[in-house]
């Protein structure tokens, strides 16, 4: 199975893209960091923001030939001359076909049509595949440090905050989610010298998490929670260079992001020490649970199938073409809400679903923890056509197997969990099926996951929940990188949503980045924003009024979740 995306309108992202840019200056009068390996020169200066961004940073060897399917390795000295980071590059992307439907669905929903056939879309696309774009690439392991002047000429070390994009983690790139100015500038107020921005790639679909019991004989297993790993051991070993706290580096990112911070605060089982970050904001941390080494199996073996391959090295031999290819057709046939690829349990780096190994204790527990979520997670990944019982109990053997062989398992989901009763007063408020469908889906997929990292740091935290309507999953990505335009970056469901409510967004970057600097959201200016505790209290950020409120997905259903008893 798949995990978790976001919709977006590649046309918006690309502009975003280009935010940073604006007001910049190129030259080579341009600083230049030394990085041991490599002498890495600042790409650009924004004047406007005071900032330059050294982009384009190899932080791991190319994985390719026999490095492809395998763990990250360190990049090859290479100073015979200075990188300018002027070769962008983007790991190869894929999408599954489903999108189209959701795209023209979640509207006409939102508007109040609630019964769907296939008739109701229009799925006429070209003949010819969109053209690929040109930065995509294998060789894709790069990150991006954006620093501002004061602090790259500073003597002192500053905060840092890493970016982990999300992307149903089979498509997404370190500048897609938007310029990072915004942020830069909130992290400022009260004449603060701010923090340092830094962005990385990671292998995405089968190139990045292929895993089982074949394919771990020779090869790593969920490689882009190893290349974030990576990653992140290389802000820890480099970041002091650009004026950084590697003491002090807070991660963020939102659904795929969200729950690769997920894993890796549970990384090994907590049994290889301390988790290289100091805070995490995992923002609607989202992934399907897969634990089965034969559903593995089963995607390892048709990924060679489409690769006309028996085996791995011969897999390693093919040009990136075929891999890439193969990759893209995969994605693309995934069931209706998933994407072939993700996190999968495989013994090592990932010992067990992260929620059991919260409840076990077996975590990083040194780590400043604040979560969000969004009021209408599920509706993304909700297939229109579900729209009886037996649709119902269809979709959900089809995502959780083992439920076939469990009917009784599968009735306390659909009878007790999420019964058939739609007068508004089941979770989330369903008063119909494809409503019952989303409910099960956000807390299944997203919200506990925030619940269980809130019980599992003692509820000493800090949560939001964002609520600015329609409130769906990714909708919260236009405000985290909020730049003051309306059309910063795309929403959700192929609607370019952006941003509706500029204090929402100017509140969120705050309390973000004081968190990053602090461990501690609140600053002057902004709404208080009290700790989860033991009322289960987030900070709801709504159209209104920014207030606290009692977590909704706080709720028993949560509970038997984490058990794990659907597999």
């Amino acid at each position: 199975m798949g995990s978790i995306s976001h919709l977006t309108a590649a046309a918006v992202l690309a502009l975003s893209a280009t935010v940073s840019a604006q007001n910049s200056s190129s030259c080579a009068s341009m600083p230049i960091v030394d990085l041991g390996y490599a002498r890495q020169q600042a790409t650009s200066y924004n004047a406007t923001g005071g900032y330059y961004s050294f982009s384009n940073i190899r932080y791991a060897a190319p994985p390719v030939g026999d490095l492809r399917f395998a763990a990250p390795q360190a990049p090859a000295v290479n100073r015979s001359q200075v990188q300018t980071g002027s070769d962008s590059r983007t790991c190869p992307q894929a999408s599954p076909a489903w999108e189209a439907i959701a795209a023209q669905f979640i509207p006409a929903y939102l508007f109040g049509k609630t019964n769907f056939t296939m008739s109701d879309f229009n799925l006429t696309t070209s003949s010819s595949a969109a053209a690929a774009d040109p930065s995509e690439n294998e060789d894709c392991l790069f990150l991006d440090v954006v620093v501002p002047e004061a602090i790259f000429n500073s003597n002192k070390q500053h905060p840092v905050l890493v970016w982990i994009y999300g992307g149903g983690y089979t498509a997404g790139s370190k500048t897609g989610s938007g310029s990072p100015a915004g942020l830069l500038e909130r992290s400022q107020n009260d004449n603060s010298s701010g923090v340092i921005y830094v962005a990385m790639n990671y292998r995405l679909g089968a190139m990045g998490w292929l895993s089982g019991p074949t394919f771990q004989e020779n090869a790593t297993a969920n490689a882009g929670l190893h290349d974030q790993r990576f990653a992140l051991e290389w802000v820890q070993q480099n970041i002091h260079l650009f004026g950084g706290d590697p003491k002090n580096v807070t991660v963020f990112g939102e659904s795929a992001g969200g729950g690769s911070i997920m894993h890796q605060i549970t990384a090994y089982g907590g049994l290889k020490g301390p988790a290289p970050f100091a805070g995490a904001v995992p923002q609607s941390p989202g992934f399907f649970p897969v634990v089965s080494p034969a559903a593995q199996e089963g995607v390892y073996n048709d990924f060679l199938a489409l690769l006309n391959v028996s085996s791995l090295a011969e897999a390693r031999q093919l040009p990136s073409s075929a891999i890439i290819a193969a990759n893209a057709k995969q994605v693309a046939g995934a069931p209706y809400g998933q994407f072939v690829y993700g996190p999968t349990v495989d013994g090592d780096f990932v010992p067990a679903l992260p929620g059991q190994l919260l409840a076990r204790g077996q975590f990083d527990k040194n780590v400043s923890m604040m979560t969000g979520h969004n009021t209408n997670e599920g509706l993304l990944f909700t297939s229109p056509f579900i729209n009886n019982n037996s649709a119902l109990n269809e979709f959900l053997t089809m995502g959780f197997p083992a439920l076939s062989y469990m009917p009784e398992t599968l009735k306390y989901i659909t009878e007790t969990l999420y019964p058939p009763i739609f007068d508004g007063s089941q979770a989330q408020n369903y008063t119909n099926q494809i409503g019952r469908v989303e409910a099960i889906l956000s807390e299944a997929v997203f919200t506990c996951n925030a619940v269980w990292l809130n019980k599992a740091y003692n509820n000493e935290t800090h949560a939001y929940l964002f609520n600015v309507p329609p409130s769906l999953h990714g909708q919260d990505i236009a405000y985290t990188y909020y730049n003051g335009n309306g059309s910063a970056t795309a929403g959700t469901g192929g609607t370019s949503l952006g941003v509706q409510n500029a204090p929402v967004a100017l509140a969120m970057q705050e309390y973000i980045t004081e968190f990053a600097k602090t461990g501690n959201p609140n600053v002057r200016g902004a709404p208080f924003f009290p700790m989860y505790g033991s009322n289960a209290t987030v900070q709801a950020l709504g159209p209104r009024t920014i207030a606290p409120m009692r977590d909704p997905a706080a709720s028993a259903r949560c509970a038997w979740w984490q058990k794990g008893l659907f597999y």
